[in-house]
This record gives structure tokens, C-alpha cells and sequence, in this order.
């Protein structure tokens, strides 16, 4: 059984994975390069971005609402769209996949568990964890063993 911290990553093509991971990477280096005020930033605006499961949830209910709303008012045809639609979320929910997963990986969005590796990357830099027991300065071999870690 798959994990769910990591279905969608799994039942993603490796090359766009590697895209987002690249992607992470590259800021991570990038603004821990810039200092302690543009970390900051950067973690105010993580927890801003929509990961996948929230990307999907404001989708599904949207195109529900627009098939309800068009059976209702237009002809009752339209009615199946919502069925297609939780459909798509029970299958996502089990699976971890649903067609419109391939779509939002290629767009660039990132799963939670990405979100973090990016946030708690950032935060090693910044030394967030320098006082935990059995540290003492988070250089730039630490952050790397840290984001190593955590991609495990």
C-alpha cells in the first residue's frame, strides 16, 4: 500500500517530479542565499500556496456547483458532471490519482509533504533548529542532510 504522504508524487511521471523537486531545490538555495528577512518572506508566502489536495477540493466543488447549477437551469444532462466529478475524488482518494492530477503536477503544483521539504528547508538555513539537542551551527552540509532527510 502506498503512503499517503506520497501517492500523488508516486503515481506522478518521474520526470515532472524531478521538475518540482529541481524547482524546490533551486529556491531554497536561492533565497537562503538572500538572508534572514527574505526567508521570512518566503515562509509567509508557503503558507499561502495551495498544495494538490486543495487544488483538487476547489476544483471538484467548483465544476460540481457549475453542473448542478446548468442541470438545473439548462438541461439535466449536465447532472452527470457532478457525478463524474466525485467520481474523480473517490478514485484520488484511494488512489491517490485522478486525471486531473497529471495536469496540476505539470502546472507546477506541489504536494504538502513538497511544501514542507521546501518550509523546513528554509528553516534549517535560517537555524530554526540550532538548539535542539545534539546541534550546534546548521551549515550549508546540515541544510543538505536535512532536505536529504526529508526526501526520504
Amino acid at each position: 500500500m502506498i503512503p499517503t504522504t506520497t501517492r500523488v508524487e508516486q503515481h506522478t511521471d518521474e520526470a515532472v517530479n524531478e521538475w518540482i523537486q529541481r524547482q524546490t531545490s533551486h529556491r531554497i538555495a536561492l533565497v537562503g542565499r538572500q538572508g534572514e528577512s527574505d526567508i521570512n518572506r518566503r515562509l509567509e508566502e508557503l503558507d499561502q500556496e495551495w498544495d494538490m489536495e486543495r487544488t483538487l477540493e476547489a476544483n471538484a466543488a467548483t465544476l460540481a456547483l457549475v453542473g448542478l447549477g446548468l442541470g438545473a437551469f439548462v438541461n439535466r444532462r449536465f447532472f452527470i458532471l457532478p457525478a463524474v466529478v466525485a467520481g474523480f475524488l473517490l478514485q484520488h482518494a484511494v488512489q491517490g490519482w485522478c486525471p486531473p492530477v497529471p495536469v496540476f503536477r505539470r502546472l507546477g503544483i506541489r504536494t504538502a509533504r513538497e511544501i514542507d521539504i521546501e518550509r523546513y528547508g528554509l528553516k534549517a538555513i535560517r537555524g530554526d533548529f540550532n538548539d535542539l539537542p545534539g546541534t550546534q551551527t546548521v551549515d550549508e552540509t546540515k541544510a543538505k542532510r536535512v532536505l536529504a532527510a526529508m526526501n526520504r
